[in-house]
């Protein structure tokens, strides 16, 4: 195995954890008046998603790579400046929009984490972390995806 693909991969997925905290912490206290039940999921997502980062940046560096330690994707500061300016729009539920965002960035990662198991290019130790972060990644999606349970709240 290669070390730089392998850097190369891990620095990728970084990227990708460094826009799932950077998107939580734009969200934090939007949604908590409405929504409380789901605050204690919120915050072990943003605790989690620093212990992901630090794991990440430890396999780099292990490799002998350079971490992008606070480096964000493209697609990420995107999606982040999307959502401010949905957000200074007069909507009926920004709350929800807002939940519904975050169903959105825990799915891409979902996808970046499966395409670089599948890519071949993370070493064995790189890949039993990733899968481990892969599957805190799907029990958060799955804890927000159910989007409509939430709906119902608005018609109360």
């Amino acid at each position: 195995m290669e070390n730089s693909k392998t850097i190369t991969v891990l620095n990728n997925l970084l990227h990708i954890t460094n826009d799932r905290i950077k998107g939580f912490e734009r969200v934090e206290g939007k949604v908590w008046e409405s929504y409380s039940d789901l605050k204690g999921e919120y915050d072990k997502m943003i605790s989690q998603s620093k212990i992901m980062k630090n794991e990440i940046i430890n396999l780099i560096t292990e490799r002998g790579g350079k971490a992008d330690e606070d480096a964000s994707s493209l697609a990420g500061n995107l999606h982040r400046g999307w959502i401010d300016i949905k957000n200074s729009l007069p909507t009926s539920n920004n709350d929800l929009e807002t939940l519904e965002n975050v169903v959105f960035g825990e799915k891409h990662a979902i996808e970046a984490y499966d395409n670089a198991l599948k890519s071949g290019d993370l070493c064995k130790e790189s890949s039993e972390v990733i899968s481990d972060q892969l599957k805190q990644l799907r029990v958060s999606y799955n804890q927000f995806s159910n989007i409509e349970k939430y709906k119902s709240k608005d018609d109360e």
